[in-house]
């Protein structure tokens, strides 16, 4: 299946995008392997640090219950601001890359149709399964945890 941004917006929550995405632990298998000093190279490459950036800005939403701030946002979805400025932000390739697309400068890599902002959570959801925590947290309440004082 070949995921795209603008199939990706055409759902609504969090839940759907991520399920979109979802590879079942199916990485490519080519997806780098004992190449780590090509892959860093191509992340450190000003060509990939300007698309990073446009994307990070399209997939900003103004979310007015934080007090108006623009906020990057999980997936681009507004329910899920990224608020927290040490959490490092991932420009995520919808559809695995393979060593040859970097060596061969395949266009997909850089075309921000095929790409999205999330976080390592998220990513590593994507790409490896496993449980969205997202929707777990409960609203924290004063005396929440006294019964008796509510």
């Amino acid at each position: 299946m070949f995921r795209t941004y603008s199939e990706l917006m055409s759902f609504d929550t969090f839940e759907e995008r991520l399920n979109y995405l979802l590879l079942d632990g199916k990485v490519a298998d080519e997806t780098f392997g004992g190449y780590r000093q090509l892959n860093q190279m191509f992340y450190r490459s000003n060509e990939w640090n300007d698309v990073r950036l446009f994307c990070i800005e399209r997939d900003a939403k103004r979310i007015a219950l934080l007090g108006n701030g623009v906020y990057p946002c999980d997936l681009a979805c507004e329910d899920h601001p990224i608020t927290d400025k040490s959490v490092p932000l991932i420009v995520h390739h919808m559809n695995p890359i393979k060593i040859e697309d970097i060596i061969n400068r395949n266009p997909d890599i850089l075309n921000p149709e095929l790409l999205i902002t999330t976080i390592k959570e998220t990513h590593d959801i994507i790409s490896y399964g496993g449980k969205i925590y997202k929707s777990d947290f409960v609203i924290r309440r004063p005396n929440d945890t006294i019964p008796w004082k509510q």
